[in-house]
């Protein structure tokens, strides 16, 4: 009796031992650098500028996601307040993690948009921001012209590279979530 007590003891201590180890090879290991995309040349285009708010926004955002969703199994949601949030949850084991991330937008000179992580919080946890972003970037599905860089703690928005009907490119002008001025700049490509 005392030797199977033992034995399962040291089993379980050594699966112990193993998941721990696992982790911190997780955390530790190291982080990819990616350059920042190069906006692509433009061409000759008819422009539309367009005026938004937030909540048209999301409205979109929401739309575009539940596409996006179907491709991944992590549940997440993006809402522009003051600042852009996402929310979602991973599951760890048998168990679901909530986690929120909000980011401070900026329109680039080039018509990308640069998401700068303000603050993250999951569960009840702090976690270094760049791990998050790494997670994040390994476990879901985004599309091609959304990078995540987590050295640099940001999300680059290639809207250059976005591919919408018509071949129509949109390039943001203006993003001021506080004063819910968001503006863009869509480009009908004409051929000469």
């Amino acid at each position: 009796m005392k030797k199977g007590w033992k034995l399962a003891f040291l089993g379980l201590l050594a699966i112990n031992v193993v998941v721990v180890l696992v982790l911190l090879i997780g955390l530790l290991s190291p982080i990819k650098e990616e350059p920042l995309p190069k906006a692509s040349p433009e061409k000759e285009a008819v422009e539309f500028h367009v005026q938004s708010n937030k909540e048209d926004l999301n409205r979109v955002i929401k739309a575009f996601i539940e596409k996006e969703k179907a491709k991944s199994f992590v549940d997440y949601n993006v809402y522009l307040r003051d600042q852009v949030e996402l929310y979602g949850d991973i599951a760890v084991f048998s168990e679901r993690i909530d986690y929120k991330l909000t980011f401070e937008p900026e329109a680039l000179k080039n018509g990308n948009v640069v998401l700068r992580q303000k603050g993250i919080k999951v569960g009840k946890i702090n976690l270094p921001v760049s791990y998050v972003l790494k997670t994040a970037r390994d476990a879901y599905h985004f599309p091609d012209w959304v990078k995540i860089m987590p050295s640099d703690e940001l999300i680059y928005i290639s809207l250059d590279k976005m591919k919408l009907e018509s071949d129509l490119r949109v390039r943001a002008d203006r993003i001021d979530l506080k004063k819910d001025d968001i503006r863009f700049t869509f480009q009908l490509p004409i051929e000469q």
